[in-house]
């Protein structure tokens, strides 16, 4: 579905994730470790 969009940006050291649809909604925010753990993850495991 086109309408189920998500933004991922660097802010201030951290990677913020939030709803396109909703930008003065809530965001997830992780740390560099957290965001490169994560994206390993969905990406095959720690090997990704």
């Amino acid at each position: 579905m086109h309408d189920q969009c998500v933004e991922v940006a660097a802010v201030h050291g951290y990677m913020g994730v939030r709803d396109s649809k909703d930008p003065a909604g809530p965001m997830l925010i992780f740390t560099s470790a957290d965001w490169r753990a994560f994206t390993r993850a969905i990406n095959g495991g720690p090997n990704g």
